[in-house]
């Protein structure tokens, strides 16, 4: 009898354990598919991979204002999916407390690509980057115990937390995570110049001789920092000094971008290259917004590059103020770049924010 006892427990105990195991293999997060990435370069690896679920949360963060000092301040009111989540056309953004940015707003998609952030380079991954705009005060200006302890109060966000990554506690470091898991999905890649590499399409003849001129070493000369023939990215996401300032010592910078931040005196003046992707809606343009249209940037880049005494060697033609291209070549080129703009990136409802999608 005691042995059949035992049997049937032994029984009971195995079908609970499978069970439990069942229970929790469902409730596991699942990885997040990443689609059409062909063109790209391999994603680099990260210790923080998105999934479905941290995603779902991360987008929720992104939208919220609970992030702010006040409220009413959310990452995306300085990052709106219709410009290619930049803060076009402003020039300089507003904080919480309505005081401008000392640059312009950086676009954000495919940025698990990027080895740094922020013009200047001064965050070293996804997680970094997000820290500073919530504690920056002439952005949302909340310091990080405050916006642990109202999510930590957020029936909503212990489930969603829950949901993500189990039973781990709530911190900055795990509401970083889930932001950055959103940000690695923002994924541009279905532009015309997209479905062009795929043969789904064919440019117009304008559209062609663009792209054939911003490769051509003797002609846009763009090739070196903004890559759009070895692969499809559209930067090197290295950093440059193009000769925006006439500067003859380090002292003539106003902004010395990424030299603040190494210290170094060759990287004064130098800041990340933007890429190409969705550059028509993204405008104004520079670190500082200073052109306000394409046509601008080109006629910088054709006579108005200055030869400053640390300028990037890369820019082959500064010695004679730049490529000097004809008024019909510096048209196919801004031809070519309106083909770079990604519509379905700009409207897809994945994107987009949740708060809107859960009340209609």
């Amino acid at each position: 009898m005691k042995r059949c006892e035992t049997a049937v427990l032994v029984f009971i105990a195995s079908c609970i354990f499978l069970a439990t195991l069942s229970f929790v293999e469902v409730n596991k997060p699942k990885p997040y598919p990443f689609d059409g990435l062909k063109l790209f370069p391999k994603m680099p690896t990260s210790d923080n991979l998105p999934t479905i679920e941290g995603v779902e949360l991360g987008r929720f963060l992104f939208y919220d204002t609970i992030l702010s000092s006040n409220n009413t301040f959310s990452c995306a009111s300085c990052h709106k999916q219709a410009a290619a989540f930049s803060d076009a056309p402003k020039r300089f953004s507003k904080g919480i407390n309505g005081d401008a940015m000392q640059r312009n707003t950086m676009p954000l998609f495919n940025l698990a690509w990027y080895p740094s952030f922020f013009w200047d380079g001064k965050a070293s991954s996804i997680e970094e980057q997000v820290f500073h705009p919530v504690r920056a005060h002439n952005e949302m200006n909340l310091d990080w115990k405050t916006a642990v302890y109202r999510i930590k109060q957020s029936t909503f966000y212990q489930q969603k937390f829950q949901a993500a990554f189990g039973n781990t506690a709530i911190d900055s470091i795990l509401i970083s995570k889930a932001i950055a898991q959103f940000e690695r999905t923002l994924i541009s890649n279905n532009s015309k110049y997209d479905q062009v590499i795929k043969g789904e399409k064919h440019f117009t003849p304008n559209e062609y001789e663009g792209f054939v001129l911003i490769n051509d070493q003797t002609k846009g000369d763009c090739l070196h920092c903004h890559t759009t023939d070895a692969d499809a990215l559209g930067t090197t996401a290295k950093f440059s000094n193009n000769g925006l300032e006439r500067a003859a010592k380090p002292n003539d910078y106003l902004d010395k971008g990424r030299g603040a931040i190494t210290k170094q005196e060759k990287d004064i003046g130098q800041f990340k290259i933007p890429s190409l992707r969705n550059i028509a809606v993204t405008s104004p343009y520079m670190h500082d917004g200073r052109f306000e249209t394409l046509e601008e940037v080109l006629d910088f880049y054709s006579e108005g590059v200055n030869n400053s005494y640390n300028i990037d060697s890369k820019m082959e033609f500064a010695h004679q103020g730049g490529v000097r291209l004809t008024t019909e070549e510096k048209k196919n080129i801004v031809a070519f770049l309106k083909t770079l703009t990604d519509s379905t990136f700009l409207t897809s409802p994945k994107y987009g924010n949740p708060f809107i999608t859960q009340s209609n």
